[in-house]
């Protein structure tokens, strides 16, 4: 598991300075967490109290915002996301297996973001290429027609 960088004073020097210019706006909490997110690659946990406190609401109410949607993260995120599709044509046509080399290859599990903060591989309900199942996305660009030569080939490419 991939641990969260402590935060300097620089840090939180410049979370203090967003989160004021955001407590001039009437709902300011979502788009001063998609900025917190945007600069540090993830909310991390220690500005909640700072959000709330300038916002005029409580931790548990920024935490449970944060919480509600799938694309805020708390947790450091890897450079390039890896989805891998689990959708029907996808199983059909050998997903599951795609799934366990790119877990292999990456040397983690769904969810996780690699030591070195380069991946984070999640699983998706479907890509919406179902006619190049099996499929993944590294970053922005879809991959299709996998097999487990072509998904080493992928990864390698994207690494070097």
């Amino acid at each position: 598991m991939v641990k969260a960088k402590k935060l300097t004073k620089a840090d939180l020097a410049q979370i203090n300075t967003m989160v004021y210019e955001y407590s001039q706006q009437k709902w300011p909490l979502i788009p001063l967490v998609q900025r917190i997110q945007n600069e540090f690659g993830y909310i991390p946990p220690q500005s909640i109290s700072v959000i709330a406190k300038l916002l005029g609401l409580f931790p548990s109410q920024v935490q449970g915002v944060i919480s509600f949607y799938a694309q805020l993260y708390t947790k450091p995120r890897g450079r390039r996301v890896v989805r891998v599709c689990r959708g029907t044509a996808c199983h059909v046509r050998g997903g599951k297996t795609i799934l366990k080399l790119v877990k292999q290859q990456l040397g983690i599990e769904e969810g996780q973001t690699t030591p070195d903060l380069e991946y984070t591989l999640e699983t998706v309900a479907c890509i919406g290429v179902c006619a190049l199942a099996p499929n993944m996305v590294v970053g922005d660009q879809i991959h299709g027609h996998l097999n487990p030569k072509r998904v080493e080939q992928v990864l390698r490419r994207d690494r070097g």
